[in-house]
């Protein structure tokens, strides 16, 4: 057997997580550590010594719950044996006055992107086509296909075609408060940079999301309406008329130097495990520190995996009206939650559980260290696009796709995706970097995880090393350099607008 390993992260720690794969047998026994009463799966806690009924069971140094009966030394801690605390209150919370340890800039830093005429940058070069309602998309997804396959092989140099369905448009409260949410995200798609002002929007004509509020300047001539369209035949033919005429003048699009500062990156995690907060994401954090000392954007996201953890964030906003702004979405969200009589528990999913996460207090821990370490400058409501640049939150549900599609809407160029269980997910739009938290699950899927970060588990590579790699390739992969493997299979999923307003 190799030799017995586990991660216990803070001194104060009284359980620590195993690094074996497949864990380890009852009889383990650890140099100056505890001696294992039972099998322990891998990535899950063991008791570093006797922790008594309604004791706090600490991991990074703070209370992830208490213990619901007296647990011995060496025992397996699965979520059963964690009672859940309280969220933090918010009222509560230190708003900035964090210090921040000197960061120098990084000069210089560049790939090579497209140049927008708004002063944007893309990474890539995609016809981007958006439905102002979901009553067309059939016969966009046929006209879609022809493009592909007729059109797209006459002009190589355009990465592809990206067609942001959705089930917006119409048979919804428009004029409702919330509705601002999902208009936005639309809108806001339909002008992602990777278009270069080139998207196409197919409406249908009779939807309540009028495609002239939703496409881009001189909309005239960016709309194709079916019902004024001679039947099927005709409907294809005017999407991929208006089609080729965008492909023709995207394919003289060259990449160019463009300066790493025009870059929106986004970070996210799905299928969390217990090593998400000690291997991917503090390697995530490390180079989403790197971007924003290079001068880019980084938006990280997920409200109900910064809840119970957002008194680390509160401290590091910018200003205290940044801190407020932070308060304002985790209040948002605690409302949307109660009208829906759901609470921030349902997060949890049954793979993190079986990945060593007892509860979602534990999953916001190592969640929110995607951030980095720097300030937090702003703060954007669901599908709204960044004003500064720097390290942003963008307030957003935690689902993948939910999460993707409204970073997608503010602008992200690409997103880099931790995962400890595993999952395809990708984004036609922009490419999705996936980083395994362990070696395990890189070895299982060696053609769809881009990077593994479980040689930090194992001491073969530290944060530091992981994070300058992930960093490398986020400028590969935006250059055009290296293909993430979502982008060499094609595997895109459906967008899912965020939509908190009622349907009628």
């Amino acid at each position: 057997m190799d030799k017995p390993l586990f991660i216990k992260i803070d001194p104060k720690d009284n359980v620590a997580i195993i690094v074996n794969e497949g864990g380890l047998p009852a009889g383990t026994a650890f140099p100056g550590g505890p001696t294992l009463v039972e099998h322990v799966p891998q990535g899950h806690k063991v008791a570093l010594r006797d922790i008594a009924m309604d004791e706090p069971v600490l991991r990074y140094g703070v209370p992830i719950g208490y213990a619901v009966a007296d647990i011995k030394t060496g025992s397996w801690i699965d979520e059963s044996k964690v009672r859940m605390p309280v969220a933090p209150e918010l009222d509560s919370m230190q708003l900035g006055g964090a210090v921040f340890p000197p960061a120098p800039p990084l000069e210089g830093q560049t790939f090579l992107g497209y140049k927008n005429a708004d002063g944007s940058v893309a990474s890539k070069n995609m016809l981007g086509i958006v439905p102002s309602v979901q009553c067309v998309s059939g016969v966009v997804a046929h006209a879609v296909k022809r493009i592909e396959a007729e059109l797209l092989p006459k002009y190589p140099n355009v990465d592809g075609v990206a067609y942001l369905d959705h089930v917006y448009g119409c048979g919804v409260a428009i004029n409702a408060p919330d509705a601002v949410v999902p208009i936005r995200t639309i809108r806001n798609l339909a002008t992602h940079p990777n278009f270069g002002g080139e998207v196409l929007v197919v409406g249908l004509g009779c939807e309540k999301l009028l495609p002239t509020d939703m496409a881009p300047p001189a909309a005239v001539s960016t709309i194709v309406m079916l019902q004024d369209e001679k039947g099927f035949a005709g409907q294809v033919a005017a999407i991929m008329r208006l089609a080729e005429e965008r492909l023709k003048r995207l394919n003289e699009r060259r990449r160019e130097v463009c300066p790493v500062a025009g870059l929106v990156v986004g970070v996210q995690c799905g299928g969390s495990d217990a090593f998400s907060g000690v291997t991917s994401n503090p390697a995530v954090g490390y180079a989403a520190d790197l971007l924003v000392r290079a001068g880019a954007t980084v938006l990280f996201s997920e409200v109900t995996e910064v809840r119970d953890a957002v008194w680390l964030l509160t401290p590091r906003a910018a200003t205290k009206e940044i801190g407020q702004a932070i308060v304002r979405e985790m209040k948002w969200y605690d409302d949307y939650l109660d009208r829906g009589g759901a609470d921030r528990a349902a997060n949890t999913s049954p793979g993190n559980k079986k990945g060593g996460l007892a509860n979602i207090v534990e999953k916001s821990l190592g969640s929110i260290v995607k951030s980095g370490s720097g300030p937090i400058v702003e703060v954007l409501k669901p599908g709204e696009k960044p004003t500064k640049k720097g390290l942003i939150f963008a307030a957003t549900p935690a689902s993948d796709f939910v999460c993707g599609t409204e970073q997608l809407a503010s602008g992200i160029h690409l997103q880099v995706f931790t995962t400890g269980r595993g999952t395809p997910y990708g984004l036609a739009a922009a490419p999705v970097v996936k980083v395994s938290t362990n070696s395990r699950l890189a070895a299982q899927w060696p053609d769809l995880i881009d990077v593994n970060a479980g040689t930090i588990a194992t001491g073969e590579e530290t944060i530091e090393q992981v994070g300058k790699r992930i960093y490398d390739l986020i400028l590969d992969v935006a250059s055009g350099r290296k293909k993430v493997w979502a982008d060499v299979h094609g595997l895109y999923n459906s967008l899912s607008v965020f939509n908190p307003a009622p349907i009628t």
